[in-house]
């Protein structure tokens, strides 16, 4: 399946990474200044230029001070990120003022002060993006470097350029390369903001605010985007006698983006709101379906409880069995007048199913049953993926195999069932790409016959995982699936992080096992009712949103290294003029 630019969307993450600590940054700033010292010492006489004073000293300086000026407009900074950048544009100064010396150490000024305007700019740049997308709140945290950098310079050059000569020339071209950064700026947001009506930096202050200390704001930007959906969600209920009741329900939503944003945590939060214990599988939905906010996910509470009520119970079902077409795999078991299908392409890749085949499957179901959970596995990554779409092959195939599983279940006899569930806590976390509910298994025993629905709580699973895994609990019952909620709050940066990836699954299989031995334990005669519940106005990100949205980035991408490059050959060209003019 070849990839979509949401994909390669996706895959802009590797770009991300963590600001080392502000005391590394600051001795590495220290020692560059120091070394430039060294260099130029035999060249002092002659050339009044020195490394502590042009550079180590603006670089403290904007250290200590743009975490404190950015925080008095409300916004916040990390000490480590305030350093990293004055340790970025301390080393882009050194180069630009040194390569003055390929041409004549009488450019020295007029280079220094080229490169004390660049890391304005650059820093202004830097600044709108991970702070505060308003420009104008951040020329003075950018100004905290190059401001000490233009007194230097001024102290430096005052014999061979002019005190005040000195000062106006550096503040012009402050003025040339922060105008340059800004009409940059502009450019860059100018597509989001005309497809969408949002500010692209305002978008990632929020991520980077989220990263930083959890803030959900990035939820006000997907409601601007959102709009209303009407899916069905079909439950099973499980009432047994003297014992808690148990929920297998199945929503057509997508428990992303990420972390705790949206969705992201829908699996443990429907979990909660149940007295009944309550297996959140994954529906047919992709990222176009996160929901925009937490609080969507009340609707969907609301709408399963409101289906429950005068449901009618049925003490039979039928046995499990398993077809195959192509690639797809497809367990089926019947509960009263119901059917459950779980779902799986593994050991192939099994990524999201459009909303769309899982409503054309049900639509066939209906034919034979009011209630056909259709449930995707999501149990085997390979890599990041875009997800299946209606009359693609491997469309039809999950199509298909689901389709001769319901027909199946049509002749398969009823008999009394019995069901039990465990709910196994596990010792990892979500780095490790377990999320908050552990592993839940529901095993339902059926003349004799014992099928097992194992569900862990993460974002899909790594390829052979699931088999080794089986290979184990078939031991212990006659049939089975491994599934994922598709949790992403395993997810805070990047979209890979199965389960099994840091965690090797023989170190957790023996988890696996105890739950299923717990769940045996738990055996009791049970009656099984299914709802189809309405959830109504849910707003998530929208159809095709994802993609729309990963198409206007990767474009905007393609444009913005030349348009970088345009804007700087532009500031040094006018600032070749400006010193011509003073000169």
């Amino acid at each position: 399946m070849a990839q979509g630019s949401d994909v390669k969307l996706g895959q802009l993450t590797k770009y991300i990474f963590t600001a080392p600590s502000w005391q590394r940054s600051l001795l590495i700033i220290v020692v560059l200044g120091l070394f430039i010292d060294a260099a130029s010492a035999r060249a002092w006489v002659y050339l009044p230029f020195s490394g502590t004073l042009a550079f180590t000293l603006p670089a403290i300086a904007a250290l200590a001070l743009t975490k404190p000026v950015i925080e008095l407009g409300g916004k916040t900074m990390t000490w480590n990120r305030s350093a990293l950048l004055a340790l970025s544009c301390t080393v882009f100064a050194v180069i630009i003022t040194l390569s003055s010396l390929a041409f004549s150490v009488r450019y020295l000024p007029l280079f220094y002060a080229i490169s004390l305007g660049f890391i304005f700019g650059l820093r202004l740049f830097v600044l709108v993006a991970i702070s505060d997308y308003r420009l104008p709140r951040m020329i003075l945290p950018a100004f905290t470097q190059s401001g000490p950098g233009i007194l230097a310079g001024m102290f430096m050059f005052s014999s061979t350029f002019g005190f005040v000569a000195f000062g106006i020339f550096a503040l012009v071209l402050q003025l040339v390369f922060g105008l340059g950064f800004a009409i940059l700026v502009w450019m860059i947001e100018r597509p989001l903001q005309r497809a969408f009506k949002i500010r692209g930096l305002a978008f990632v202050n929020a991520f980077i605010a989220h990263m930083t200390d959890g803030s959900k704001g990035m939820e006000d930007f997907f409601r601007e985007i959102g709009e209303e959906i009407f899916v069905p969600q079909v439950s099973f209920f499980f009432k047994r006698e003297n014992k808690k009741p148990v929920i297998f329900t199945v929503p057509n939503l997508h428990p992303g983006p990420m972390g705790e944003i949206g969705g992201g945590n829908l699996p443990k939060i429907l979990h909660d709101s149940f007295e009944d214990e309550t297996l959140v599988a994954h529906g047919c939905a992709t990222h176009d379906f996160n929901l925009v906010s937490e609080t969507e996910i009340k609707k969907v509470i609301d709408a399963l409880q409101k289906s429950r009520r005068n449901i009618g119970y049925f003490p039979m079902a039928g046995k499990s069995g398993r077809v195959s077409d192509g690639t797809v795999q497809a367990l089926y078991q019947r509960f009263g007048d119901s059917v459950l299908v779980v779902t799986t392409r593994s050991p192939k890749r099994t990524e999201d199913l459009d909303f769309s085949i899982g409503m054309t499957i049900m639509a066939e179901g209906h034919r034979w049953f009011p209630n056909v959970a259709i449930v995707d596995g999501h149990n085997c990554m390979t890599d990041l993926s875009s997800p299946v779409l209606l009359a693609t092959l491997t469309a039809t195939e999950y199509q298909r195999a689901c389709l001769e599983g319901m027909n199946t279940c049509l002749s398969v006899p009823l008999h009394p069932f019995r069901i039990g569930v465990s709910h196994h806590t596990v010792p990892y976390g979500r780095e490790e790409g377990f999320g908050d509910l552990g592993i839940q298994t529901l095993v339902a025993e059926v003349d004799n016959q014992m099928t097992a629905y194992i569900l862990i709580d993460g974002n899909n699973m790594a390829a052979g995982v699931r088999e080794i895994i089986l290979e184990q609990v078939l031991t212990r019952v006659d049939n089975a699936e491994v599934m994922t909620t598709d949790s992403h709050v395993v997810n805070t940066i990047t979209g890979k992080n199965p389960v099994g990836m840091h965690v090797n699954v023989k170190e957790f299989l023996p988890h696996i096992m105890e739950s299923i031995q717990e769940a045996i334990g738990d055996l009791t005669p049970a009656e099984a009712g299914a709802t189809t519940a309405q959830c109504e106005h849910i707003v998530v990100f929208g159809s095709n949103r994802i993609a729309q949205l990963a198409s206007t980035v990767n474009a905007m991408l393609v444009f913005v290294a030349p348009l970088s490059l345009a804007m700087l050959l532009l500031a040094f060209l006018l600032s070749i003029v400006a010193y011509a003019v003073m000169a």
